[in-house]
């Protein structure tokens, strides 16, 4: 049995670990990895949205700058301005919200101007995958608003991944900067019951290195905080999948990607950030009989 937590959202709670909870991925980008210009514009991008939600998606995660490996973020010029960031999410968020109030809205952004912008638009999480380390201004940002936020680990910047040197053990490395991430979050006036953990698969881990963080992933709850898996159609799935030698295509990654989603909600992930919702939703509705 997974622990059963409250998160904190600020105007409501969320009851996270009785079911294992989808969140379903917005990306307002033209370059990311899996589904970069499919929903670009923010007609398509709310109609996606609606549709996800029509699926059984709990939270929408939309995000407008992509962070693939070897892209430039968290610099003085990285490759999307916050203004630009702004211009694609803020309409997103806006009408997703009118056309349905009770939606759970995330904004996907490192930077701390766009996410107290989309919390004033109606976003109620702030999901942040460099963990509070890209922005010095997020964390006193986000101990003034009142949301939930997601701290994921990356170990590093994506233009810095291919040069990282290998790690010896790397859910005790993952485990150890999230703890010390998230009480520093603590420490600048972030409540902690408003925090989820992600391990953060594929940021800044070399594909072996995500394998043992799928396995391990029960260890996180030692940190004792709802915890996230975004495993969906990542590089490593499609290196486990792979054909005469070639790592499949993204869009071939589907049923690698339901394996690795039930094995981490089978040990105890909370929420699963995930493309491709309808499917995903079936196969928990079988492995929460089983978990839960």
């Amino acid at each position: 049995m997974r622990p059963v937590f409250e998160w904190n959202l600020g105007s409501r709670s969320l009851a996270l670990g009785k079911r294992t909870l989808v969140m379903g991925i917005v990306n307002v980008t033209p370059d990311s990895f899996s589904d970069g210009a499919e929903h670009l514009t923010a007609e398509n991008a709310v109609r996606h949205a609606l549709k996800l939600l029509a699926e059984g998606a709990g939270i929408i995660d939309v995000g407008g700058e992509s962070t693939r490996p070897g892209a430039q973020v968290g610099k003085e010029n990285p490759s999307v301005s916050a203004e630009e960031e702004l211009r694609r999410v803020l309409p997103v968020i806006a009408a997703v919200k009118k056309a349905d109030s009770s939606a759970i809205v995330s904004v996907d952004t490192y930077k701390a101007k766009v996410a107290r912008a989309a919390v004033e638009a109606g976003a109620e999480i702030v999901n942040d995958v460099s963990g509070f380390q890209w922005d010095p201004e997020m964390k006193k940002t986000l101990a003034g608003l009142s949301c939930g936020v997601v701290l994921m680990h990356a170990r590093g910047r994506p233009d810095e991944w291919k040069s990282l040197p290998p790690v010896a053990d790397l859910v005790v490395l993952v485990k150890r900067e999230l703890r010390e991430r998230a009480e520093a979050a603590i420490m600048a006036g972030i409540k902690r019951d408003r925090i989820v953990l992600d391990p953060g698969f594929g940021f800044g881990k070399r594909f072996e290195e995500n394998y043992p963080l799928l396995r391990r992933f029960d260890e996180f709850h030692e940190l004792r905080f709802p915890l996230v898996a975004g495993v969906s159609r990542k590089s490593f799935i499609g290196r486990a999948l792979a054909r005469n030698g070639k790592d499949v295509d993204v869009q071939a990654r589907l049923y690698g990607t339901l394996s690795a989603e039930i094995v981490a909600a089978m040990k105890g992930a909370h929420i699963i950030r995930t493309h491709d919702v309808k499917a995903t939703v079936e196969a928990l509705k079988v492995a929460d009989l089983v978990a839960n």
